[in-house]
Formats: structure tokens, sequence, C-alpha cells
């Protein structure tokens, strides 16, 4: 994983409610454990039709959402079963946060650990984004705020360990790893 500090890119709206990991990374596409290519089967069911041709009105599809790096869902992202292939997905496909108003827990906990960030904001910011898109707004992971183009800002929780191996680049197993001369001497005091 890459440290992350910052990121301001232009938003990708999909405004729907409920959307779940299944719509996500559709469970056929779950043999794998490799995370590259994932991201060309993000959303495929909606993205394209039955003969692998582009809908070419599905938000991903349209030439403004290229290199964009931060999604903006509808109400409950993420619910459903618990896959990992879907903040991979996300990922691969370029992007590296979501933003709503409810985030499922397993799929904020799986994203987290992925270095994908899901970010939590009021009803009222919500509703501006998703009457913006495209508008270009900064993620502070250090300080834990949004900020819109006019300068705005509203923190969003973002618990401290997460936020720690977010900043440093690392995920769960890094940072024992990074540990491991205390942890070694703790176990050596203990026996």
């Amino acid at each position: 994983m890459e440290a992350i500090k910052t990121i301001t890119s232009r938003t990708v709206v999909l405004p729907l409610d409920d959307i779940d990991t299944d719509q996500i990374i559709p469970a056929r596409f779950l043999r794998t454990t490799v995370r590259a290519g994932l991201g060309k089967n993000l959303f495929t069911d909606w993205r394209y039709n039955e003969d692998g041709s582009e809908i070419e009105d599905f938000v991903l599809n349209k030439p403004e959402s290229k290199e964009a790096e931060i999604l903006v869902a509808g109400r409950n992202f993420g619910c459903g079963s618990s896959r990992e292939h879907a903040p991979w997905a996300l990922l691969d496909q370029g992007f590296r946060a979501v933003i709503s108003t409810e985030i499922a827990d397993i799929f904020r906990n799986n994203s987290l650990k992925n270095g994908f960030i899901p970010v939590v904001i009021t009803e009222q910011t919500h509703q501006w984004l998703l009457a913006n898109p495209g508008a270009e707004i900064s993620l502070d992971i250090e300080h834990k705020y949004l900020v819109l183009p006019d300068g705005r800002k509203e923190e969003f929780p973002l618990e401290n360990f997460s936020r720690y191996c977010l900043l440093n680049g690392i995920d769960q197993l890094g940072f024992l790893m990074d540990n491991d001369s205390a942890i070694s001497s703790y176990e050596d005091r203990m026996l």
C-alpha cells in the first residue's frame, strides 16, 4: 500500500441507494485471489450489455469519469455479503475513496484494510455532491475532513488505527512487522 495523506479528484456520482457488494463485483468474478484486472468487472451488470459492449449512458463509461478517484454513492453503500473483492475492484478501477451518508460495516472494514477510504458525511453535503457530479474535492486523511470547491470543510469519522495505517502506507500485518522488536521484547519479559 502507498501512504495516503490527501486525495484531490473530480467525483463520479452513482446516486443509487443500497448498492450491495454483488452489484459492485458479481460473485462470478470471485474465483481469483489476484487484484489486478478486477476493475474491468466493477459494476459489470450495469456497465456492459450482454454482448460485452459498453452501455454508453452508464456513468463509468463516460469520458468525464476517466481518472476520477472519488465515487459518490447513495445511502447504504457496500451492503450485502462480505467480499474483499469489492474494494479491490474499486481500487483497480482507479477509485481511492467512496463517499456516502451510510456505508456498510463489513465493507468499510474490508476497504480500510486494503487502503480504500470509505467516507461518511452529512445529508446536506451528500445532497450537494449528488447534485454536482464532477466537482473537484479533497479528502484530508491526516485531519479527517473533506474540502468542497468553495472551501467549506466537513469532518468525517476515521478511527485512529486505520488512519495511522493509511498515513504510513501499511496494513495490519505491516504494523505488526514494524513493531516486531517491541513484541519480541514483551514476549521475552512474559516468559
